[in-house]
């Protein structure tokens, strides 16, 4: 099997494809360079590539078109917006996805912001770079934080992400409650989480954290009723999606000190819009969208990926098979 990789690939990766194939490695953080979908479809067809594989570049109808032979289009994320599925089923294409692969790197960013904000990290370090620190004894008064063991942690969304963030809350000595309307139990390897309605977790919650998808019609879940349930003084972490939240309700709740601090590392634009509501309170700590940005990660994927890819070429169902329906139909 002939496959273009656009997406960054650990060499142990490369390696893999290279063993049942001819892998060619072209990684967009190195290239800098984003594909026409009917210009990569033709080099498709052209050098005879039958999988491709990205994680910034898209997959769209005239990609399967111009390329009669591709076989394979995955994607290095859990998420398939950069590739039209109802498009390559019709097409006889399988679509390969990686759920999960960053899992731990966002509960572990999450975790960190917990800890950022709780305890004040970055505001610490302002004090000292700005010259502020001027009594040996003025910080344990105006930097002073709180503990997180013997917290509750709200965990607003339990797929792999959430449930990695429970097991770590779990093991500082927090209180685990979570909400997700897709999910009645935790399962019998957590048993120390607690299913709770939303509002009675906004109530209880010490540090809220959100881990779910975005409403369909973009609603926030989080918005000036449910800040208000929060606790006084309650941590906010959004690690998940913009959409949950409303931004100025957020803003408005951090400066009345309703809320003592959050942790963010998605937004609405990518970057940040020069005005956006959070980027000028104090009590906020704000990270660029590097959640999932870890070497594991893309060790991660790069390994899932390859596994299937090795599983089609002998003829067998791949586990991250995104269109279950094209199997019978696809490419010969």
């Amino acid at each position: 099997m002939k496959v273009l990789v656009l997406a960054p690939f650990s060499r142990s990766g490369i390696g893999q494809l290279n063993t049942f194939g001819a892998a060619t490695h072209e990684d967009w953080r190195d290239t800098d360079l984003m594909w026409d979908p009917v210009e990569l479809g033709e080099r498709a067809d052209r050098e005879g590539f039958e999988a491709i594989i990205v994680e910034r570049d898209f997959l769209f109808d005239e990609t399967f078109t111009a390329a009669p032979n591709l076989k394979v289009a995955g994607i290095t994320r859990a998420g398939v917006n950069q590739i039209d599925v109802d498009a390559a089923t019709s097409a006889g294409v399988i679509v390969l996805n990686t759920p999960g692969r960053n899992a731990n790197g966002v509960a572990e960013l999450t975790i960190g912001l917990m800890f950022a904000v709780a305890r004040r990290i970055a505001e610490s370090d302002r004090y000292i770079r700005s010259g502020s620190w001027q009594s040996p004894t003025a910080p344990y008064i105006e930097l002073r934080g709180m503990e997180l063991s013997g917290r509750t942690a709200g965990i607003i969304g339990l797929g792999a992400i959430g449930r990695q963030v429970a097991k770590i809350s779990h093991a500082l000595g927090m209180t685990v409650t979570a909400h997700d309307p897709f999910v009645d139990q935790p399962g019998e390897e957590q048993p120390y989480v607690s299913m709770l309605p939303l509002d009675q977790l906004l109530e209880l919650a010490d540090v809220v954290t959100l881990h779910s998808p975005p409403s369909p019609d973009g609603t926030p879940l989080i918005g000036v009723a449910e800040l208000s349930r929060m606790k006084m003084g309650a941590l906010l972490i959004n690690t998940a999606s913009a959409e949950l939240v409303d931004s100025d309700a957020l803003a408005a709740s951090l400066r009345s000190g309703h809320l003592s601090g959050a942790g963010y590392d998605i937004f609405e634009t990518t970057p940040i819009e020069p005005n956006h509501p959070l980027s000028s309170l104090d009590n906020i700590v704000l990270t660029p969208h590097i959640g999932g940005a870890t070497d594991e990660s893309i060790e991660r994927h790069s390994q899932m990926i390859a596994s299937d890819l090795r599983r089609i070429a002998a003829g067998e169902m791949p586990v991250n098979l995104v269109n279950p329906d094209v199997w019978d139909n696809r490419r010969a």
